[in-house]
């Protein structure tokens, strides 16, 4: 016969045994709450399942250890992630700092009343092309940011409103020097010129390469949304383009092949 006399009964040390209710259900709510910011911000920030599943399998490891009042353990586990937390915003600076910007605005497409329309990109195309090449050619400054899924309204509150179809004859003359509204960024979105003399946040990242105000705006605007710019150089006519926080120069001869590439890439998420 097993001989029972003696044997303790096991106590767990939960954590509403050391806490008043409240403190607890308090702790509680604060810890769900910050998980569900984390999966809402590495939803619409990073969209990758790894951080999903490591912040999944902390969380239930913190409510255990939370629960059950292994105090050592729960903080080793929340330094852990906190460290890893940091990790992921210095890696994906650009992308969280868009977020940061707008967290709960959503991004969509405009359209006549709600309707998409159909949009010749081909020859829309092809008039950015001729448009870039002659202020290359005549070294003559400009900015031009398309507009995507980011929506860039708040951004265009300090410009002049166009609203006209894209031309290049259009855009040359906004950026003819001496012209009210040559000074500042072209939005487009679609085929439609939204607005003219739009200011950026210039970029404040150091860079190994010098970049004036147009290229610094340029790199600004891309580090929030996920515009893509072009940029004509002033000084040498030389042609870039900045998404995603970067910047890339872009010979003249190929300038329509790439162009196109940008705008028909998905946003990059690092």
């Amino acid at each position: 016969m097993i001989n029972t006399q003696g044997r303790k009964k096991m106590n767990w040390d939960f954590i509403w045994n050391a806490l008043p209710t409240w403190a607890w259900i308090v702790s509680l709510v604060a810890i769900l709450v910050v998980f569900a910011f984390v999966y809402y911000s590495f939803i619409r920030v990073l969209n990758r399942k790894r951080p999903l599943v490591i912040s999944s399998v902390v969380f239930v490891l913190v409510a255990l250890s939370f629960l059950f009042n292994l105090m050592y353990v729960f903080v080793t586990i929340v330094a852990f992630y906190v460290v890893y937390i940091l990790f992921l915003l210095y890696t994906n600076v650009g992308d969280f700092r868009r977020f940061f910007a707008n967290p709960f605005k959503t991004s969509g497409v405009r359209g006549t009343h709600g309707v998409a329309r159909l949009i010749d990109r081909e020859a829309l195309y092809e008039e950015i092309d001729k448009a870039v090449k002659s202020l290359s050619s005549s070294k003559t400054g400009a900015i031009i940011t398309f507009e995507r899924n980011t929506s860039l309204s708040d951004v265009m509150k300090n410009g002049v409103p166009v609203n006209a179809p894209v031309s290049s004859d259009l855009l040359l003359t906004i950026f003819y020097p001496g012209t009210r509204l040559h000074d500042g960024a072209v939005v487009i979105h679609d085929d439609e010129i939204v607005a003219a003399s739009v200011f950026y946040t210039l970029s404040t990242r150091p860079f190994a390469v010098k970049y004036g105000s147009r290229h610094r705006a340029a790199i600004g605007i891309s580090e929030i949304s996920d515009a893509v710019t072009v940029v004509v150089s002033e000084e040498t006519g030389r042609i870039s383009i900045a998404a995603n926080g970067q910047l890339d120069l872009v010979s003249s001869e190929n300038f329509l092949n790439v162009f196109t590439n940008y705008m028909a890439a998905e946003t990059t998420q690092n």
